[in-house]
């Protein structure tokens, strides 16, 4: 049993796709722990490997060859039915695409997941859904469809439903890549909040600006990790939200719309 403190431990990671004749390997040897209350960017330039390694971490994938815990737990020896189940109590995924439901309220689109909830872990799913929408800031959003809501507040929402299961662990893939500037550090001012009240958050993004309000940066080539370094001067992104409002009436104005 791994230490619990350690929310995801690798050992010797590995993932090969066939190709035709070709076998690609995507991740060599993959050696990586992540503690309870990080807040980890992985970086790579496209074919580094880092979203074949969300992948694996997301158990969305499963490694050619390696071992994998998650809270402890050791899900290469999980069958498929009890792989999609910890995948689904233990973690909340937020993508590039906020993937709502377009004809579905903000407070039904984050009720979705519970539907899955075999077990009734959440006793109260409307509650529970109202509570994670407050939690992002929507409380009075929750009756909205998606094309009533501007693309940040669609990108809460998308987190809201990441969380109302109560993962271990928040796994973010490239989150503001459809966002404009304001409303991608809104969104990290959001991912720092959550990180504080103890959330692990593990993200893949392109952007050393915005690897920069995590608190650790994992750079990958070539399949391998290359660096491995805790951010010394964080980026603050509640300052930085001030600031840019400061800058200019345009800026404000899109600020107090959202």
């Amino acid at each position: 049993m791994e230490n619990v403190e350690n929310v995801i431990v690798t050992k010797n990671l590995t993932k090969v796709y066939q190709m035709g004749v070709v076998r690609v390997h995507a991740l060599k040897e993959i050696n990586l722990t992540v503690q309870r209350g990080e807040f980890v960017a992985i970086m790579g330039a496209s074919g580094s490997g880092k979203s074949t390694l969300m992948n694996m971490l997301g158990c969305l994938d499963q490694p050619t060859s390696g071992d994998y815990f998650l809270d402890g737990k050791n899900v290469n020896s999980l069958d498929k039915n009890e792989y999609a189940e910890i995948r689904n109590q233990k973690i909340g995924f937020v993508f590039q695409g906020f993937n709502l439901l377009a004809r579905t309220t903000a407070l039904e689109n984050v009720e979705l997941p519970l539907m899955y909830d075999r077990y009734n872990r959440i006793k109260e799913p409307h509650k529970a859904a109202k509570s994670a929408l407050e939690r992002v800031g929507l409380t009075d959003r929750m009756n909205h469809l998606p094309n009533q809501l501007s693309g940040g507040q669609q990108q809460r929402v998308a987190i809201a439903r990441a969380l109302v299961t109560q993962p271990s662990i928040l796994m973010a893939d490239e989150p503001t890549g459809n966002l404009d500037s304001l409303n991608s550090i809104e969104i990290f001012s959001l991912f720092q909040t959550l990180n504080q009240e103890g959330i692990t958050i593990v993200m893949v993004t392109h952007e050393r600006d915005f690897a920069d309000y995590a608190t650790r940066i994992v750079e990958m080539r070539d399949g391998h990790i290359r660096r491995d370094w805790i951010i010394q001067n964080r980026r603050n992104a509640q300052a930085d939200l001030v600031q840019y409002k400061a800058n200019g009436s345009a800026t404000e104005e899109i600020y107090e719309q959202n």
